[in-house]
């Protein structure tokens, strides 16, 4: 793929995915709620979710994704289930001055890896920028095997750097709460989020 196209692709996609979203919600209550610990895993599945709405679009697919629709339903509603699961967690957490500074319980990367993917495959917003909007800044039906392996790595890369921006941020604000009340709010606060997060998915 020439490079003025993978440019285009790449700025796109970095203001597509660092304007707030459920996503990007997630990962900041996650990492404000729980801590920095798992959001490698977690991050990193909702960027596989995006090179699946990505590979679905190079591939034109976008009408079996339409085919498969109750399939996509499953997954969102997993996705929406997930997020909620994490806000009854945050809301529910006891709160304690020194527990910012302690390991938070241990969490299966595994299973937040696949959190990630769900909170993506059922989120409106990458599969808007895939499967609607990338058609209109490359044309696809061009694309090669080298030009997919070139976009998947910019979307890695694309995303490691907003989701690396936001986790650092979210990561910095975390460690302002101190007290019991201010950690109590910043879980009440966060899980909040997250349970918008999850309406924000079910409702499109």
């Amino acid at each position: 793929m020439d490079l003025a196209g993978l440019l285009v692709f790449s700025t796109a996609l970095f203001i597509a995915a660092a304007s707030p979203g459920p996503g990007i919600a997630a990962i900041v209550a996650r990492v404000l709620g729980r801590g920095a610990k798992g959001a490698l895993a977690f991050s990193f599945g909702i960027a596989v979710g995006d090179v699946v709405w990505l590979t679905l679009a190079v591939v034109g697919l976008a009408a079996l994704a339409q085919a498969f629709h109750e399939v996509f339903l499953v997954v969102k509603w997993a996705g929406a289930a997930y997020l909620l699961y994490i806000a009854y967690r945050l809301w529910t957490a006891p709160a304690a001055a020194q527990e910012m500074d302690t390991e938070v319980s241990f969490e299966n990367p595994l299973q937040l890896f696949f959190g990630g993917v769900a909170v993506t495959m059922g989120n409106p917003k990458p599969m808007v920028f895939y499967l609607a909007l990338l058609p209109t800044i490359l044309d696809l039906t061009k694309v090669t095997a080298l030009g997919y392996a070139e976009l998947v790595a910019a979307t890695f890369a694309v995303l490691g750097v907003v989701f690396a921006i936001y986790i650092g941020l979210a990561s910095r604000a975390r460690r302002l709460f101190t007290s019991a009340r201010a950690i109590k709010i910043l879980n009440r606060t966060t899980g909040a989020v997250m349970a918008g997060a999850a309406a924000a998915i079910a409702a499109r």
